[in-house]
């Protein structure tokens, strides 16, 4: 397995610190607004590198987290006269159906930070203990300067950091580019802490959610390349602070994302929410579009690249759906076997750094073996079986759905009947068969 790592800017072998059990953290969202398709492109990466992962024999444990308290929350809460909670719950719902609906839900644990707010305060405090961080008039304050590894996740160069810091220096801060881990509000719902009421900071919610799932550090730290700078950076500040090691191995971002060209903006209205487009063009469209371009690249969503995901989909999904119908006719059941070299192959593709477009030409080929089965004069079960089921595990893997398909009597019966209509020529009767069965989806 190969992946690369935004710290050393190079792809890595990648080691796990217990054998054969990996950590995998992605950032989540701030919950204050339904999800758009740039925020599901780190939905479906991140699935895939859990999906490659167990098929290169890892227990892995996932984990992501929602920030559920946020100046946008309270701000929402006071627009709509609601409470925080009502706002983050209802953006969780539908993220949560986003995230099924690309079906993505292998999480095993989702934490919230108003979960955690007593270990965040007690890490804090630990922080200021070791003279990390300091209290000004009920903020409390990192100090960047005491970190000597600080600018090596975003490759910043301090100096530079400096200067654009100082353009909103805030005159309580020792140092420009100090960070805020406790914030001092009247606004919205706060906590008690020892240095007064208020909220945690952004950068130290990960950071806290991190130590409480998997203990001191991670293997893999995953998000989208914004969050390199400063959020990632910062997390990484406090983790060399309070444990003198970095919190992740490894660090791994996917690029954005862009719409006929341009970023996703509200102010030019090309934002598409992601619950529409999988409405519009179905989930396994949408999740073949987001893993179209390799994940580190700027993924352009345009008219070109939705017919072509599109096209590619429906090859698959015809061809397996044309198998599964010769063994529905032929009442035989399908195997188990598989061809393990053709899928150890598009295997070894994927834990290449997450490598699908040089995966794909495997599957394709099968789908062209599958495809020559069908067309055969005389059914050939066990090679049919066999490419069946490795296609079916190649397209697993990728975490698309296409279920077996299954006849009732009722449909078997229309079948025969429309083979018998054929045969005899009564081509207008048999045609009214034929578009039944095209209504069913079945040719």
């Amino acid at each position: 397995m190969k992946l690369y790592n935004s710290k050393s800017n190079s792809i890595e072998e990648f080691k796990s610190i217990e054998p054969n059990k990996v950590s995998l953290y992605l950032c989540g969202p701030t919950v204050y607004g339904d999800a758009h398709i740039g925020n599901a492109r780190p939905i479906v990466v991140f699935d895939l590198l859990r999906r490659v992962l167990k098929a290169e024999g890892y227990s892995v444990k996932f984990v992501s987290n929602y920030t559920d308290i946020d100046d946008k929350i309270v701000n929402k809460a006071i627009e709509e006269m609601t409470s925080e909670k009502e706002i983050s719950e209802r953006y969780i719902a539908a993220y949560e159906s986003v995230r099924n609906g690309l079906f993505a839900s292998g999480i095993d644990a989702k934490p919230k930070v108003t979960e955690v707010i007593e270990e965040i305060i007690e890490f804090i405090q630990i922080l200021i203990d070791k003279g990390y961080a300091y209290a000004v008039n009920g903020d409390v304050y990192f100090r960047v300067s005491k970190v000597d590894s600080y600018g090596s996740i975003s490759h910043q160069k301090l100096d530079e950091l400096r200067v654009g810091a100082r353009i909103e220096e805030n005159i309580d801060k020792e140092n420009p580019l100090d960070f805020v881990l406790w914030k001092n509000t009247d606004a919205g719902i706060k906590w008690d802490a020892p240095w007064g009421e208020g909220r945690p900071g952004w950068h130290t919610e990960c950071v806290v959610m991190i130590q409480n799932e998997f203990g001191q550090a991670i293997d893999i730290h995953g998000g989208g390349v914004d969050l390199k700078f400063p959020h990632h950076e910062n997390e990484s500040a406090q983790a060399h602070a309070y444990h003198e090691h970095d919190l992740a191995n490894y660090w791994v971002h996917n690029a954005m994302l862009q719409i006929d060209g341009e970023k996703m903006s509200k102010s030019i209205g090309n934002v598409v929410l992601a619950k529409d487009f999988i409405k519009e063009l179905g989930a396994n469209v949408t999740r073949y579009l987001l893993l179209s371009t390799h994940y580190r690249l700027v993924l352009n969503v345009s008219e070109d690249t939705i017919v072509q995901a599109q096209k590619e989909v429906t090859r698959i999904e015809t061809a397996l759906n044309q198998a599964y119908l010769k063994f529905e006719l032929s009442d035989i059941e399908l195997g188990t076997t598989y061809k393990e070299e053709s899928y150890q192959k598009f295997l070894d593709e994927l834990s290449s750094d997450l490598n699908v477009a040089n995966a794909m030409p495997v599957l394709y080929e099968e789908i062209k073996v599958l495809n020559a089965l069908l067309r055969a004069r005389e059914l050939d079960v066990e090679n049919l079986s066999e490419t069946i089921v490795t296609v079916e595990k190649m397209v697993d893997l990728l975490g698309l759905y296409i279920p077996r398909l299954k006849l009732n009597t009722k449909d078997k019966e229309l079948f025969k009947e429309w083979t018998t209509l054929k045969r005899d020529k009564e081509f207008e009767a048999a045609d009214k068969i034929r578009d039944i069965l095209v209504g069913k989806g079945y040719l």
